[in-house]
């Protein structure tokens, strides 16, 4: 235990019942979505405003205890694993909408809204926040790691779509970067700072966020291919051509026949690929007809169109479920999620490569991708008590990152670093990783904002 009596009785006064030591509450804040596991923390705790994150981590930085920031625990690189004991701040009481202003179209949320809750209390305006990363993580934690997804295309990633923020600091100051201008040229952009690090520069309380407008006319589809290359093909040719995809998602064949297992649809167990168009009614119309034409070039055959609001959530539900869905494919799995992001013109090259890999290892894994702005996953499923098969997945996925470096990719378009990545970091920025060590050094002199994560080791 890391977390000593002073500091804990400090706590269980200010939080009361909102503090808890128990092992049920710890044990579930040490889980992963994916085979990344780590011990409890000491403690959970539940904030419900900022000044109770900022007195928590003053109590905390007191005794030197880590603190490490949790929002819905969907991230899959685990980013919210206490590796090195201390305070979970569990953000999800802090859920509050604080602010729309909709002739602004822009949004003022707690970290615990999630993506979902947000877009249901904005209906009403015509406004929505697009970036939909699958799974309804809360906004905190989307923008703490980057997230994008399937709409990343069209609309950016958290990167882009956050524009202010309220932050909690490593000494306990609370402060608040951006502004509810379009734009700004005063100082360092600390807003792009904080989005990504990964609570390791303090923990994010409000967040300023762009809104786009309800498109007047959605049409969506999947069709399918004979092979892996001609239907990612289809998307560079898609991408190059400029129509303007809403989202353009590949599923290979095993997630089609995982589709068809968990979702009882009826997929042909190929590579497919699922695509929505917005704006107006011509211009649906005539991107829809464009893409048709692409994609009949390289052989896609069944188009079926999702014609009404409750057929698309369908068929989204279907993609974003597609983790779930992949793992009863091996009963018993677990997976080594990965995900890398390549220049579109290496798409093709770089998914066929990944496939071959996974194919002669002899293990299962699908793969999937935001393939749109060359952002592609694989999930190999492995058996959670082989250390072999474990280390062979982690072999294939330094592969899948080294590929992508070599051609001017990354080693994660979406995921994250967290504890994952971590080793790849040097590999992708040189000189450039110590000085993000150093920023967090400045920032948080005591390691303790949710240490052992993104940067390299103090000496």
């Amino acid at each position: 235990m890391t977390l000593p009596d002073e500091a804990a009785m400090r706590l269980e006064a200010l939080l009361g019942s909102r503090l808890s030591r128990g092992a049920a509450d710890r044990d579930h804040h040490a889980l992963s979505e994916s085979f990344h596991r780590a011990p409890p923390p000491d403690a959970v705790a539940w904030p419900e405003s900022a000044e109770d994150v900022a007195e928590i981590v003053r109590i905390c930085a007191a005794a030197r205890v880590p603190v490490i920031p949790w929002g819905t625990g969907t991230s899959l690189e685990g980013h919210a694993l206490a590796t090195q004991g201390g305070v979970t701040v569990d953000l999800s009481r802090m859920d509050k909408v604080v602010d729309i202003r909709a002739e602004d179209m822009q949004a003022s949320v707690q970290p615990g809204v999630t993506r979902e809750a947000l877009n249901t209390e904005l209906r009403a305006t015509g406004l929505f926040f697009p970036v939909d990363p699958g799974a309804n993580a809360s906004l905190g934690g989307m923008a703490s790691t980057r997230a994008s997804g399937t709409t990343a295309v069209r609309y950016g990633t958290m990167r882009d779509n956050v524009l202010g923020l309220q932050v909690v600091l490593a000494d306990g100051r609370i402060i608040r970067t951006g502004s509810r201008a379009a734009k700004s040229s005063a100082g360092y952009d600390l807003t792009g700072l904080f989005v990504g690090a990964e609570g390791t520069l303090g923990i994010v309380t409000e967040l300023t966020l762009r809104l786009h407008g309800q498109p007047e006319q959605v049409a969506a589809a999947v069709c399918s291919f004979d092979s892996l290359e001609h239907a990612v093909e289809c998307v560079s040719a898609t991408i190059q051509s400029g129509i303007p995809m809403a989202r353009i998602e590949f599923v290979d064949a095993l997630t089609a026949r995982a589709f068809n297992l968990h979702s009882g649809s009826n997929m042909p167990e190929t590579p497919h690929l699922m695509v929505e168009f917005n704006g107006s009614p011509g211009a649906v119309r005539e991107d829809a007809q464009m893409f048709g034409e692409i994609a009949a070039e390289f052989g896609a055959q069944g188009f079926d169109w999702a014609t009404t609001a409750e057929d698309r959530a369908r068929l989204w539900r279907m993609r974003h479920g597609a983790y779930h869905a992949c793992l009863a494919l091996r009963p018993g799995a677990t997976g080594v999620v990965t995900d890398v992001c390549v220049p579109m013109s290496h798409l093709p090259a770089a998914v066929a490569a990944a496939a071959k890999d996974i194919r002669d290892s002899g293990l299962i894994g699908p793969i999937v991708g935001h393939v749109g702005d060359g952002n592609f996953h694989s999930q190999i499923l492995v058996d959670p008590g082989s250390e072999a098969e474990i280390a062979t997945a982690k072999a294939i996925a330094v592969r899948m990152a080294e590929r992508a470096l070599q051609v001017g990719g990354t080693i994660t378009g979406e995921h994250g670093v967290g504890i994952g990545k971590r080793g790849m970091m040097a590999a992708e920025h040189g000189d450039a990783w110590q000085v993000m060590g150093t920023i967090k050094a400045a920032l948080d002199p005591q390691n303790i904002m949710n240490p052992g994560k993104l940067v390299p080791d103090r000496n």
